[in-house]
This record gives C-alpha cells, structure tokens and sequence, in this order.
C-alpha cells in the first residue's frame, strides 16, 4: 500500500488544492451577487441610466424656466404697453394744458383792458385758474369769458383781483 499511497499523493495534494480554487470560486461568484459588487457592464448600467435621469431632470427644470420667463415677458410687455399708454395720455393731457394756456393768453392779450395787466393763467386737467389784477369788475369778467370760450376748457377758476 505504500506504494499506492505514494502514486496518490500527487493527487491528493491536487485535490486539496482543487478544493480551495473551488471554494474561492464559490465566495468570488457569492460576492458577485451583493449590491455593492457589479460587474462592469452592471456599472456602465447603472451610469447611463442616471444620465438620463438627469438629463430628463434638466429638461424639465429648463422648460419650466422657459415657461416662467415667458410668462414673467408677457407680464412685463404688458406693464410696459400700459405705462406707455399713460405716458402718452400724461403728455397728451400736458400739452393739451399748455396750448389751453397760450389760447387763453393769446385771448387776454388781445382785450384793450386785459392786454398791459400781468394775467397768470394756469391750466391742470382743463381746469383754468386766473390769478392777478383785474382793471375793473367788468374786465375780470371778460377775462372768465375768454378763458370758457378756449376749446378744451372744462372750468375757469377766476381769481382775479379788481384793482381801482
């Protein structure tokens, strides 16, 4: 049997050998199944499908962006159209006052009593005031006249003094 044994044990080293490459083939391909342990193509997986979680996630977070400043552009274009309507009313209404004022200057100037005395006249909204030294009850009078008859006057304040 020595003999035997001797021709074995070649073998039987080998085979305690084997049985350790087996065993840690087995707890290699275990370790293989934990999350933790992927494989490369597992990885490239799982990167890919982040990126595109991301991507879609950037998507919508830029759409969003986009709808919000559209909204915040037609909001400020129509700030912008009703400031300027007011603007255009404002001036319009200004230079409506300032040519009431030169057409009911232009009217006292051209009065023989009214035209040496120094007549200020101021006009907001339509609204004309007269303010200064009248000549006679009659003139300022006269004054108020010329005032309502310029197109555009919607009241005449006369505050004009009678001097005399």
């Amino acid at each position: 049997m020595t003999t035997s044994n001797r021709s074995l044990a070649p073998f039987a080293t080998s085979r305690t050998w084997l049985a350790v490459l087996a065993a840690g083939a087995a707890l290699t391909l275990a370790a293989c199944d934990k999350p933790g342990n992927q494989t490369a193509g597992e990885k490239l997986d799982s990167a890919v499908a982040k990126t595109e979680q991301a991507a879609s996630d950037a998507k919508a977070k830029t759409e969003q962006a986009a709808a919000d400043a559209k909204t915040g552009m037609a909001g400020a274009t129509a700030d912008v159209k009703e400031a300027a309507k007011d603007a255009t009313a404002a001036v319009t209404a200004t230079v409506d006052d300032a040519a009431i004022t030169a057409s009911v200057s232009a009217g006292l100037a051209k009065d023989p009593d009214l035209s040496a005395i120094k007549i200020d006249v101021d006009t907001k909204g339509g609204a004309v005031s007269l303010k200064g030294p009248a000549p006679t009850a009659a003139a300022k009078s006269r004054a108020e006249e010329i005032a309502k008859a310029v197109q555009g006057v919607k009241s005449v304040n006369n505050q004009l003094e009678v001097k005399g």
